[in-house]
């Protein structure tokens, strides 16, 4: 029973192999000819309207933030001494990280990095 169906699986995966090599030959000739049904000479002139009528560029910023929903790259927070000693002051008044990122504008790496620059995270037991 069970090498009867092991003998059928593989039959099946010859006929799996055959197939693909049929759709791989079948698409390999569309493509080749498919410059000729929109009436271009040669594959590259079919390439080249292609490229024009997509503008011939690669998507620069702009076009990347319209393709991503719009979001823009942030830009980098300038950390002053004022802002440091708000983080101390929301440090001591039990804000959490989070908190503190958002309603100084940074992100919450840049919060740790100012609290361990000021002293105060507690050292790492080793």
């Amino acid at each position: 029973m069970v090498t009867e169906k092991i003998k059928q699986l593989s039959e099946y995966q010859t006929k799996v192999d055959a197939l693909k090599k049929a759709i791989a030959s079948q698409l390999k000739s569309d493509l080749s000819s498919l410059h000729k049904k929109y009436g271009f000479e040669t594959p590259l002139d079919l390439i080249k309207a292609i490229k024009a009528s997509a503008g011939g560029k690669r998507p620069g910023p702009v076009a990347k933030a319209a393709a991503t929903g719009g979001k823009k790259k942030r830009k980098r927070a300038k950390i002053t001494p004022e802002m440091k000693q708000k983080l101390k002051g929301m440090v001591d008044a039990g804000k959490t990280g989070t908190v503190i990122a958002k309603a100084l504008g940074i992100s919450l790496p840049s919060v740790q990095n100012i609290k361990k620059e000021l002293g105060l995270v507690k050292a790492r037991k080793k």
